[in-house]
């Protein structure tokens, strides 16, 4: 086996780089949004054995809507990248980059068997450049067909040495090479094709034999005139083992699949389900359409299904003609190999084994393929291709000198302009919606693409441009039900709700009619029974339809009683509907089919809060938590159930959580919000301020952050600092009614405002004449303006709003006791030192305006905090009773009654911000 020298290294990756340097500046697009971005298997927190127990997209094997593409080490090979760079592109396509360089390098050794030095050069360089692999290369989802060529090369070249000396086996080369070969499978299922090789290897090449040699011992022994060589005794042997560890391999695949193949429709491969003979002559007839590719790489799709490609319906149909010349040159090829001696027929039985044997799985020839033609599945196929090109080229430049000369400059247009062409190519993948406007270039009569085409300008919110391209496709393929859910999709984004239902009754319309016994997903793709939930989705907007979106939900369940997504959002229907017993129902029975889905758990967990059963809810959001330790909504919702318990012990967890949280989402000012009330229940002042800073920063008129942060100002003895919050707040929302009670009460007792204290309680009885809390503080400011008849009148109004508060009439009393006081007559005998009498008198009118002021503030810290109550009453009635001589109250005993009031406000603004879901 020739060498490899650095030189032919270092040419074979120089050009590679040169050919798809631009890659690295491509996206994630068509079939890698699937693989890549919506895979939860890349994901750190998802256990490893999922990867084993998925199909490629992350579906689970055991569903029939898996694609039952089981490729669990490519798979893995994304997880390294998404651990090393997450969603970050480039590092996916630059590992494909390499993984390409590796096959052709390792291409490069296999050729050295077949070729000469200088033809394996033009072969590895042939395949290196060639426009058809810029799907397998630039598609990062193309991956799986780079690690399983790495690990089919190997396994080919390990077999070549497992003939020793004498012509003995060695088992170790075959150990490895069966070892190989199940990476290689794992890596992508054409991988086991290989075996077909070492075997046509071991026979025709290793053994040397032709088919008339082996045709005449075959005679000789069936006539009794002979015996088996030893040399095709050991042949068998080896023969045996490769077959009985292959069927051993396709007896696991077939395990893992659960013995059933993957559904497609007809708008995937139109020719499966046509009848005889459109269905042979078709599939036939797709064999040089890809011959052709290889050969002629200018027009290439990265999607050829549904209309791409005319069904071939008559034996008339002008394209058999290339059918049967293809498989003329292909038969002769096959005669020449196997019938005639010598290296050249080696070389080309080694060609057109790398051609057929790789290729079968995807030819539908012998089980049906979800596509019709897929130019990435042409990558190791194009290996022979290009072995019998150099080969050719080789044959053709030792003809003469003048050949020689043409051979070469053929060869140099053929590099360049294919270079050229990959390199043009994998700007086509730089986007989604370059990508498919290239492809529609090629073909106009896909209705994929130009759904395709709309999407990506639907996930840039071009709805309007969105909405022509699928109305487009419906008009190309009009019984496709994908796209006409997909106008009635754009039409709702656009509000437009009347033309959104009538898209999706055609598309309902277009779905096959239940038939008893039979699997309905057996005859269309199960996303389609998609309609029937976009349709419920949109017109349960309506209240008096929602009977009727329940009415869907329950026929999309009817046809597929494992369709887990009716099962949820009915159960979101049943909650709205206040039905959460039967949407526990409809949960439940949803996990039976899926105890792994987070959402599941977390949905179940809201219904449980409905029915009042916080214990069951948080049991159900840490089993979500214990699927997906990131699920955002599971994070935030049970931090604050954990936060209304009231249990201290739940807080630091609370506080993880929403730490996590908003570690997932920095920008939702929620997340900020309430780390800093669990902040302020742990009397971490600094803290609490800080959090709530940090949401006022990302959402300036978020009316609870803004109110609570005055509150702690307030409660700190900040007070001044909370009058611009308060503004701001007010600013907002000039109807907030305890914003109004606590800025007029730190006007009237910090700044001796009365005036804007005035205008704050008034406001709130302008909202609200019947609020007892602003019309008691406004008689309080009555009282503080000396006017008593007016604080008399405005008792009287508010005890009749509250006839049962005591302290209102206790209030009332005093006032009327200050106004007979005033109003008795004076006495005529007046003492010399009766300015000193009058100055006591007004020095007592003031002590009890301040005793009226404290009793106010102790009725506000009843409003919310009943067990305070009888402790404040009692004071208010012993203050009632004292003289003027009673000593004033200690600046420590008002800081205790203002931090009860404060602390009552908070749980007011909490409640209400529970109430209206803030």
């Amino acid at each position: 086996m020739a060498e490899i020298s650095l030189k032919e290294v270092a040419l074979i990756v120089g050009v590679v780089a040169a050919c798809y340097w631009n890659s690295l500046f491509c996206g994630f697009v068509f079939d890698d949004v699937s693989a890549i971005l919506d895979n939860k298997d890349l994901h750190p927190s998802t256990p490893l054995k999922n990867l084993f127990q998925n199909d490629f997209w992350g579906t689970p094997m055991s569903e029939e809507r898996s694609h039952k593409s089981y490729r669990p080490l490519t798979v893995l090979t994304f997880r390294f990248n998404y651990l090393f760079s997450e969603l970050n592109a480039v590092s996916y396509h630059f590992l494909n980059l390499i993984f390409h360089g590796v096959v052709c390098v390792v291409f490069l050794k296999v050729c050295k068997l077949f070729l000469d030095n200088q033809s394996s050069i033009v072969a590895s360089l042939l395949f290196a450049v060639h426009p058809i692999h810029t799907e397998a290369v630039t598609g990062v989802v193309g991956r799986a067909e780079l690690l399983s060529s790495i690990f089919f090369l190997a396994a080919f070249l390990s077999y070549t040495k497992s003939k020793g000396p004498d012509n003995t086996i060695v088992w170790t080369p075959i150990a490895l090479t069966v070892f190989l070969v199940a990476v290689a499978t794992l890596c992508k299922e054409q991988g086991i094709t290989v075996v077909g090789i070492c075997c046509v290897y071991e026979v025709f090449i290793a053994q040397g034999y032709t088919l008339p040699v082996l045709w005449d011992t075959a005679v000789q022994i069936l006539r009794g005139k002979g015996s088996i060589p030893f040399s095709m005794l050991q042949t068998l042997l080896k023969l045996i083992v490769l077959m009985f560890s292959t069927l051993l391999l396709v007896v696991v695949r077939v395990q893992v699949i659960q013995s059933q193949l993957p559904v497609f429709t007809r708008f995937d491969n139109p020719a499966a389900v046509s009848p005889s003979p459109a269905r042979q002559l078709t599939f036939n007839y797709l064999l040089p359409v890809n011959a052709w590719l290889l050969l002629n790489p200018s027009e290439l799709c990265c999607d050829w299904t549904m209309g791409t490609i005319p069904l071939v319906e008559s034996l008339l149909d002008i394209r058999n003609v290339a059918t049967l010349t293809f498989f003329c040159f292909l038969g002769s090829l096959t005669v020449f190999s196997l019938r005639y001696p010598g290296d050249s027929s080696k070389t080309v039985l080694m060609a057109l084994c790398l051609i057929v044997l790789p290729f079968i799985p995807a030819s539908n020839l012998f089980f049906p393929v979800g596509f019709v033609v897929a130019e990435r599945v042409l990558y190791v196929p194009s290996m022979g291709f290009c072995i019998l090109v150099a080969h050719g080229w080789k044959k053709l430049s030792n003809k003469s000198s003048m050949l020689r000369k043409i051979s070469w400059v053929c060869l140099a247009v053929v590099l360049f302009t294919h270079a050229l062409k990959t390199l043009h190519r994998n700007w086509d993948w730089e986007s989604e919606y370059t990508l498919f406007m290239s492809a529609l270039k090629v073909n106009k009569n896909n209705a994929k693409l130009w759904n395709n085409v709309g999407h990506a300008l639907e996930n840039e919110k071009n709805f309007e441009r969105a909405l022509q391209f699928f109305i487009q496709a419906t008009q190309v393929q009009p019984d496709d039900i994908g796209a006409h859910m997909n106008v009635g999709r754009t039409y709702k984004n656009l509000n437009k709700t009347k033309e959104a239902e009538k898209s999706y009754m055609i598309a309902k319309s277009l779905m096959p009619q239940i038939i008893p016994g039979k699997k309905y997903a057996a005859r269309v793709a199960p996303n389609h029974l998609n309609v029937y939930i976009n349709l419920a989705n949109l017109i349960r907007a309506n209240e008096s339809r929602l009977e009727e979106a329940d009415q869907l939900y329950r026929q999309a369940i009817s046809m597929r009683p494992d369709f887990k997504q009716a099962y949820i959002s009915r159960g979101e229907l049943l909650l709205k509907m206040n039905k959460p017993l039967k949407a526990k129902e409809a949960y439940l029975r949803a996990l039976e089919l899926d105890r792994t889905n987070a959402d599941l758990w977390y949905n179940l967990a809201i219904v449980y809060i409905e029915l009042k059963d916080p214990t069951e809810a948080l049991k159900n959001f840490n089993q979500a938590l214990e699927l997906n330790p990131m699920h955002k909504l599971a994070l935030f919702n049970s931090a604050l159930l954990m936060q209304e318990s009231g249990n201290a012990q739940l807080r630091p967890e609370a506080k993880q959580r929403l730490l996590n949280y908003v570690k997932e989402e920095p920008q939702d000012a929620n997340g900020y919000f309430n780390l800093g009330m669990l902040a302020m229940d742990d009397k971490k002042d600094t803290e609490a301020e800080a959090w709530m800073k940090k949401a006022i920063k990302l959402q300036p008129n978020f009316r609870s952050a803004l109110f609570n942060l005055a509150l702690l100002y307030s409660q700190t003895a900040k007070e001044l600092m909370a009058l611009p919050i308060l503004e701001d707040l007010l600013k907002y929302y000039p109807d907030h009614t305890k914003g109004l009670i606590l800025k007029g009460d730190i006007l009237m007792n910090q700044k001796k405002d009365i005036v804007g204290a005035k205008k704050c309680f008034e406001k709130i009885l302008e909202l609200d004449p019947n609020n007892v809390q602003g019309k008691h503080n406004l008689c309080v400011v009555y009282f503080e303006e000396r006017d008593l008849i007016k604080a008399e009148k405005c008792l009287v109004e508010t005890l009749a709003l509250a006839p049962h508060e005591e302290y209102i009439q206790r209030h009332l009393n005093i006032v009327r006791s200050k106004i007979a006081s005033l109003s008795a007559p004076e006495q005529s005998s007046v003492p010399a030192d009766d300015t000193a009498t009058a100055a006591a008198e007004e020095k007592k009118k003031i002590q009890n305006s301040k005793e009226v002021k404290n009793e106010q503030k102790s009725s506000r810290t009843t409003a919310g905090n009943n067990k305070g109550r009888s402790k404040n009453k009692k004071q208010a009635e012993k203050n009632s009773m004292e003289k003027k001589e009673t000593p004033k109250k200690s600046t420590k005993e008002i800081k205790d009654i203002e931090k009860k009031r404060v602390a009552a406000l908070k749980r007011l603004e909490e409640i209400e911000r529970i109430l209206n879901g803030e």
